[in-house]
């Protein structure tokens, strides 16, 4: 169903909100891995503000859809939507990665409300994810798992180890997203260690494939449902993004993967959010 005008403004402007609260959290804990958390914005809010089911009271609610940050190091973002859906306080973001904080670097399903599972040793999200969806398989239930992968940790031969069980055993009740920026912590992944043609792999390994803007709220959200609807076969949607989306000086740039913000940078990543 297309979204309504209304609708595509809200996210949008939720969007903005995460990606303020980003900037935010890196300039206050010294550092992120803010480029790749910047990239995948968009898709993590069409997913906890349209698509997701879940009950911010009730973490472990049986019946809840599953979300796995494959590329773990982009636990900022994902950090600053779960505050903002209501898992914990905003406030306990000033704390991030910080001696005694719950919040490290790669968010710990033990300790932060909100989080299905632990990552951060990339390739490592879709395995976790298909035995989440297999389970889910087996018992009946209805719910469905999203797993978010970086490009660059498709470098990984469990990513593809995974992608053959998924389609192995049909698993349609999962979704994969690749934040497809282009740039890992070296460089651009196509001189690291080239993907391309990323669609052709994918297929080759029984996957139903989708390729869109992944800063594009219509096509992430038809995608999304595309993928809901389809049955049999499990489905990935490649997202082209730009690492550092937003802020002029970070876009494109290796050099964002990791990094921190003086109180200059702050200002000005944050009135280039605002520019648009």
């Amino acid at each position: 169903m297309a979204l309504q005008a209304a609708e595509r403004q809200k996210l949008k402007s939720k969007a903005l909100e995460i990606r303020q609260q980003i900037v935010n959290v890196t300039y206050s804990c010294g550092g992120t891995h803010i480029g790749g958390s910047l990239s995948q914005t968009d898709v993590m809010v069409a997913l906890y503000y349209k698509y997701l089911s879940f009950d911010a009271q009730n973490p472990l609610w049986d019946d809840r859809d599953r979300f796995i940050l494959s590329k773990g190091h982009g636990g900022v973002g994902h950090a600053a939507v779960l505050a903002d859906v209501g898992f914990f306080p905003p406030e306990e973001l000033a704390h991030f990665n910080k001696t005694g904080s719950p919040f490290g670097m790669h968010l710990d399903w033990l300790k932060v409300k909100g989080v299905d599972a632990s990552t951060g040793s990339l390739g490592h999200g879709l395995a976790i994810g298909n035995g989440m969806a297999y389970g889910a398989k087996l018992a009946g239930k209805s719910w469905h798992t999203y797993v978010v992968l970086g490009d660059g940790e498709l470098n990984g031969g469990p990513v593809w180890e995974s992608a053959m069980a998924t389609s192995h055993f049909k698993l349609s009740n999962l979704t994969a997203v690749v934040d497809r920026n282009r740039l890992c912590i070296d460089g651009f992944t196509e001189d690291i260690m080239a993907l391309e043609p990323l669609k052709d792999k994918w297929v080759a390994f029984g996957w139903n494939v989708l390729e869109i803007n992944g800063h594009d709220f219509d096509q992430i959200c038809e995608a999304i449902e595309s993928a809901l609807g389809e049955k049999g076969r499990p489905t990935v949607i490649i997202a082209t993004t730009v690492k550092g989306k937003g802020v002029d000086f970070m876009e494109n740039q290796a050099s964002w993967h990791y990094a921190g913000l003086d109180e200059a940078m702050r200002d000005e990543a944050l009135k280039s959010l605002q520019r648009g």
